[in-house]
């Protein structure tokens, strides 16, 4: 009896879906006919008003169709606004892809143009800054001849050397990497004090812009951004300052998610920047410098396409060179050194030069990105503080300044010291819908290393005290120490980045907010700076005299990122709700269309 009750319910139930299925098809044909009819009148807003009214299955595929529309009509203006309404990126990038070859394929159809990405939504996008198709950004042209050109052509008062607002910088930070690939550092020149007070005032008085307004948490949506950013690609236009630099984020406190938005928010302290003596985006107030979204994607592409998440650098004496240095130091041990400093230096030379030049290795990341130079540039002025060659800051003293000559001269192989991750916590709310970065982010380890005649060098594990304090002192300091070289901020930048990536892909948090990442992760879509890859250094030595014996010290190491590490033992929930009323507080609100950030 239950049987034939079940069944007559199937049937019950199987006429009903039958009755209202073809009403619900035609329906739908309905809605997209009457569309139709409206394009094919050119009446935009009705088929506009038809769309945002169907359900979410078929509301993409007739906005898309508006858009083409839109833009075939002469409309791109409207067609960019009609894009913005999609809500899957992935039916973005194919309107833009279609749009685009709807007019390479039009009457009016002008190659030039195209080329260099000029008119209408579906240009191309070519240009000198990068972000289009084509060549790098640092593969195009040769720097110096441009800039002359460009500040001799272009408004030649407006630039900061004659005290105007208008800055322009090389790819460089504080070191620069030739076209043979070795790092060398890049000399400042005292300034004119009257010019750069006048370069201060310029900056300021131009910075009439919200973005550059101070904020204690700006937020700035990565779905947001990267839709403002592609449209603009499809306009044949680069992305703005204020975009590359994440309308001046300083800083990354937290990583907000609402699905019911399909946003992903990154947080942190903002303001007003400037171009410092090295070329660096940084604060106008204390130098900061800012978070830049090409590293962000360079990190992003590596984290999301490779099953090791690791990446970093080292740098290494080569190994014969370091055989023929024991040789040589062997061999000069047998007679004491000529007295006075000029021979000490002399033999310092021979040392050095016997050593050559040490290796440069970066992996997981491109070593022709920033990302790559700003990694080698910390790595490399950490070891110029390590030897004394670098002034550090009060509580950090070189290795070999720490020496005590009561303690006689320790036996020396290679030092190694090398940066890590170092957060003490990533808060996260219950739901994890939002995460809290604390600490300080990098720390500094240490290890001896011995070598064999071979010139070889066998790994230890352990580090001597002399070796542990200089690591210590420089983890300890670290904030004073990137607060007078920008540099290691960069670094610290660069894991908070590796960290929200490592974020994204573990906790799934693109596939919650429905966002695939097209744009950026499309290498001819949004293209990122590439330089010369670092391939080697000028050894890094110093000497210094202990009870008449002659102490060298070398040093080896790098910086090691493994954010996906980190996150397996320093996620911690927070309890008490306190980070989920920053996010409730952070919500987007009724932002106009083109936003992409808010305070």
């Amino acid at each position: 009896m239950k049987s034939a009750v079940n069944l007559q319910a199937c049937r019950l139930l199987l006429a009903v879906a039958l009755a209202v299925l073809p009403a619900a098809l035609a329906e739908a044909a309905t809605s997209a006919e009457r569309v139709q009819q409206h394009l094919a009148a050119g009446e935009f807003a009705p088929a506009l008003a038809i769309a945002n009214q169907a359900d979410a299955a078929s509301r993409d595929g007739l906005l898309r169709q508006i858009a083409q529309a839109q833009d075939d009509a002469g409309a791109a203006v409207a067609a960019r606004n009609t894009l913005r309404m999609l809500g899957d990126d992935r039916a973005r990038a194919g309107a833009l892809n279609q749009i685009r070859a709807q007019r390479l394929a039009g009457a009016n159809f002008n190659p030039n143009l195209a080329q260099f990405g000029g008119g209408g939504i579906g240009g191309g996008g070519l240009g000198v800054g990068g972000g289009g198709g084509g060549q790098n950004r640092a593969d195009q042209a040769d720097f110096e001849a441009l800039i002359d050109l460009i500040q001799s052509t272009v408004d030649p008062d407006s630039w900061d050397e004659v005290g105007g607002p208008g800055a322009i910088a090389e790819f460089p930070g504080g070191v620069l990497v030739d076209a043979q690939g070795t790092v060398k550092r890049i000399v400042q020149q005292e300034q004119n004090e009257t010019l750069a007070t006048l370069r201060r005032q310029a900056s300021a008085a131009g910075a009439n812009d919200e973005v550059r307004a101070e904020s204690k948490l700006r937020k700035v949506s990565l779905n947001r951004l990267e839709r403002e950013i592609q449209l603009r690609r499809a306009e044949g236009r680069q992305p703005t300052e204020a975009m590359e630099l994440l309308a001046g984020l300083q800083e990354i406190k937290y990583v907000f998610v609402y699905p019911d938005t399909g946003d992903i928010v990154l947080a942190g302290p903002a303001g007003d920047w400037r171009s410092d003596a090295e070329g660096r985006a940084v604060a106008v107030d204390g130098g900061k410098p800012v978070v830049r979204l090409e590293d962000f994607v360079v990190i992003l592409r590596h984290m999301l396409g490779s099953e090791n998440a690791r990446f970093g650098c080292s740098i290494d004496p080569k190994r014969e060179n370091l055989a023929a240095t024991q040789a040589f130091l062997a061999e000069s041990a047998k007679q004491p050194l000529a007295a006075g400093r000029a021979a000490r230096q002399q033999w310092l030379e021979q040392v050095r030069a016997t050593l050559g030049k040490q290796d440069v290795d970066v992996f997981g990341i491109d070593p022709q990105t920033r990302v790559g130079h700003v990694l080698v540039e910390a790595d490399y002025r950490m070891k110029l503080i390590g030897m004394g060659l670098e002034e550090g800051t009060l509580g950090v003293e070189s290795y070999l300044a720490s020496i005590d000559p009561a303690q006689g001269a320790p036996t020396l192989g290679v030092l190694r010291w090398w940066f890590t991750m170092n957060y003490d916590a990533i808060k996260a709310s219950k739901q994890h819908d939002v995460f809290a970065l604390e600490g300080q982010g990098v720390k500094l380890l240490s290890e001896n290393e011995m070598l064999a005649e071979a010139g070889e060098r066998i790994a230890t594990g352990k580090s001597d005290a002399l070796n542990q304090q200089f690591a210590r002192s420089f983890t300890k300091h670290f904030p004073a120490l990137a607060a007078k070289y920008p540099i290691y901020a960069e670094l610290k930048n660069l894991f908070d980045l590796a960290l929200v990536a490592a974020l994204i892909e573990q906790e799934d948090l693109a596939g919650r907010c429905n966002w695939h990442m097209v744009h950026f992760l499309d290498a001819d879509g949004y293209q990122v700076s590439r330089g010369p890859a670092p391939r080697e250094v000028d050894t890094i030595i110093n000497h210094r005299m202990i009870n008449r014996t002659q102490i060298v010290a070398g040093v080896s190491g790098g910086v090691r990122v493994d954010p996906a590490e980190v996150l397996k033992t320093s996620v911690q929930v927070d309890n008490y709700g306190l980070i989920q009323n920053e996010q409730q507080a952070g919500k987007p609100g009724n932002l106009p269309a083109t936003a992409w950030w808010w305070d």
